[in-house]
């Protein structure tokens, strides 16, 4: 190869590199933050007064709310409150949007 034609391919090399973190998108904002289905799901739970890691004393915003009205089935028997009425259209586009969203993660 001729000198030229590697140092042509060298600065392309280098311009496609300094390019590529432009076109990365920025981290994507939780569900429950926002104004998405899934967090309208989430200020729900907290306006029925569930609180984020308080799912010991029965009161856990993901565990005792999010997680039962995500996967359609009752709250854990010690959940104290009442689940908050969330329509099947604002599930459906939740679990659209975000499907892992009030799922049980997977193990490590």
């Amino acid at each position: 190869m001729n000198p030229m034609r590697i140092s042509t391919l060298a600065v392309c090399a280098v311009l496609v590199g300094l390019t590529a973190p432009l076109r990365a998108q920025p981290p994507a904002e939780p569900p429950e933050k926002g104004s998405g289905p899934c967090a309208q799901i989430a200020a729900a739970c907290k306006q029925a007064g569930f609180i984020q890691g308080d799912y010991k004393a029965g009161n856990g915003l993901h565990v005792d709310c999010i997680d039962p009205i995500m996967r359609g089935t009752p709250p854990p028997h010690k959940t104290k409150l009442t689940l908050p009425q969330v329509s099947p259209g604002l599930v459906a586009a939740c679990k659209a949007k975000h499907p892992d969203f009030g799922q049980p993660k997977p193990p490590k």
